[in-house]
């Protein structure tokens, strides 16, 4: 290992391309967050290799390569963490070697040279007249900033994401704005149905800095992630603005400048920052499906988002079209309430039991047994980085194997039931069906069970059209109702582009979110990365930044990196910036 990063680093100090690129294996991978690149980006084979150096290295300058930690061993593969710098930056790794030379190479900017992350001092210990407290400061800084000094960065959306980038670019000293319309921080997780919680355990879902304390539930309530998301706002100190709705954004190619109009409780706020952020999730707007009818049903209708929970529902008769998370979790606190729930299925879904689940996927990486065994949320965050998602589908398989094997009983009910279930496209599981597309599973934690034995009626088929009372299928079944709930999932995050900006702009950044995977939903060609995330566009200026707790935080690193490069003068040439391939 020692041996192939002193090779390496002599072939980059020659600026030997071609030597370098020859320490690769036929078949090899070197994924780059911002260190090499300016960007998230996986070059593939040697090519690949020699491609991404004749482009970057004179610029990028690295050296320094050494090995952190003992190297380990597991059949043909040797691996090992590294530390690397460049001319701006230090950065950190994960390198795996076999016969033919490195398998996969992971580089990752860590920071930026003299702007290094530190505790700030807090207050000056000399007197002099006019001093003022840090209370005094803060508030100063809340009535100017937005105001009488511009932000350098807007973060539009103040959930979880936007949240984490705050503190980041807070930490970094970028002047950043964000804005979120709700009336405090985590009014996201508040407003949701009563029974909403986290899926994912708490070892994964920490945010930045702060993580949760030691009597944190394994498995968060949505209250209690609401509550935390306001006290950290206000302990890591991330100016924030609430009951603020973006009315619309337009860019200047001249000045490099964004003009975002805000109301702001009733005030009209413009708002002239040089990067946009949309921090909205990892979804655009809801999919509201239109179907004939549904002008004279005589119930309710909305869609899973704007669910206001079970109670006023008992007794009557409900209708969820669809079949993924948002629909289980809805299907069973209605069951819970005494509501007659029929679940409409319009095509399979992946199931997996949530103890599974923690288990064999995630319990190596994000549990009290993986704290326990050294892996740190860093560490864990980084092996899962240090995995191409050319090849992760691999390393995804044999896990939902044993998961199949465990709960073969489970799953034999449950498509007893009529219930149509997947593995993926390529047996891979829940993880990469979320990086493909987003959608298509459920984590049990119940409503399963329920609709394997029926409590939960179950019936498969499109919506046809709906009459005054029910919903009718296109086979003919009817479907008595009282309330239907669309749990029909959400569009590419660039439809809040168009509504914002313009649909020029939207088509210009493309779809957001996918691999290329050619999979269902996630069509090619191969990218190699998420479409757009934490990462320049097409759109000068414009990012997106979102994902599940584990991304909002991992990611949120190199975004805040990238924009704090940009906020002090750092040139920031980027490699491989992603072409656009498809709109929506």
């Amino acid at each position: 290992m020692e041996a192939w990063l002193a090779e390496f680093e002599t072939a980059l100090r020659d600026r030997d391309v071609e030597r370098a690129a020859a320490l690769f294996g036929v078949e090899s991978f070197w994924r780059d967050l911002v260190a090499f690149s300016w960007n998230i980006t996986t070059v593939e084979g040697r090519a690949g290799v020699a491609d991404l150096l004749r482009a970057r290295l004179d610029d990028a300058d690295p050296g320094k390569f050494e090995v952190d930690g003992e190297p380990t061993e597991a059949g043909d593969v040797t691996e090992a963490w590294i530390r690397f710098e460049t001319r701006v930056g230090r950065g950190a790794g994960h390198l795996r070697l076999k016969d033919d030379g490195a398998w996969t190479l992971l580089t990752s900017l860590r920071e930026l040279k003299g702007f290094e992350e530190g505790r700030p001092q807090g207050v000056e210990h000399e007197l002099e007249p006019g001093r003022t407290s840090w209370l005094e400061r803060r508030r100063t800084e809340e009535q100017t900033l937005g105001y009488a000094e511009q932000p350098y960065v807007v973060v539009i959306g103040g959930g979880q994401g936007g949240i984490a980038l705050g503190a980041r670019l807070r930490q970094l000293g970028v002047p950043a704005l964000v804005l979120d319309r709700h009336d405090r921080p985590g009014d996201q997780w508040r407003k949701r149905y009563k029974s909403l919680c986290l899926h994912d355990p708490v070892w994964y879902d920490h945010l930045p800095y702060l993580p949760f304390p030691k009597n944190w539930p394994v498995f968060a309530p949505k209250d209690k992630i609401g509550d935390w998301l306001e006290m950290y706002t206000r302990v890591m100190e991330v100016p924030y603005w609430s009951r603020s709705e973006v009315r619309s954004a337009s860019f200047d190619a001249d000045t490099k400048t964004w003009s975002v109009i805000v109301d702001r409780d009733g005030e009209s706020v413009e708002l002239r920052p040089k990067q946009l952020v949309f921090a909205t999730g990892m979804s655009g707007k809801a999919n509201w499906p239109t179907f004939p009818g549904q002008d004279v049903f005589r119930g309710e209708q909305h869609h899973s988002s704007g669910h206001p929970g079970p109670e006023a529902y008992r007794g009557k008769k409900v209708v969820v079209v669809g079949s993924n998370n948002s629909a289980f979790d809805i299907c069973g606190a209605l069951w819970e309430h005494g509501a007659d729930v029929t679940m409409v299925q319009r095509s399979s879904t992946h199931i997996v039991k949530s103890a599974s689940l923690m288990d064999i996927g995630l319990g190596d990486l994000y549990s009290e047994r993986a704290v326990e065994a050294g892996v740190t949320t860093d560490k864990a965050d980084m092996i899962f980085a240090s995995l191409p998602y050319r090849i992760m589908h691999e390393f995804q398989i044999p896990l939902y194997e044993q998961m199949a094997e465990r709960d073969r009983d489970f799953y034999a009910r449950l498509e007893k039931a009529g219930f149509r279930h997947d593995w993926g496209d390529d047996g891979s599981g829940l993880f990469m069906k979320y990086l493909r597309r987003g959608s298509g599973y459920y984590i049990d934690v119940g409503a399963a069970e329920l609709v394997a034995d029926g409590r939960i009626k179950l019936v498969q088929g499109q919506v046809d059209h709906l009459t005054e009372t029910a919903v009718v299928l296109q086979d003919g079944t009817t479907l008595d109702a009282d309330l239907v709930v669309y749990a029909t999932g959400y569009g590419s995050m660039n439809g809040w582009v168009a509504d914002l900006i313009d649909q020029e702009t939207a088509d210009r950044v493309g779809k957001v979110w996918g691999l290329g995977s050619g999979t269902t939903k996630d069509p090619g060609p191969w990218e190699g990365e998420q479409r757009n995330m934490w990462k320049p566009t097409q759109q000068e200026n414009l990012w997106f930044h979102g994902g599940n707790l584990h991304q909002s935080r991992h990611y949120s690193l190199y975004l805040a990196l990238q924009l704090k490069a940009r906020y002090e003068g750092i040139p920031t040439p980027v490699y491989g910036l992603q072409e656009v391939h498809h709109t929506q």
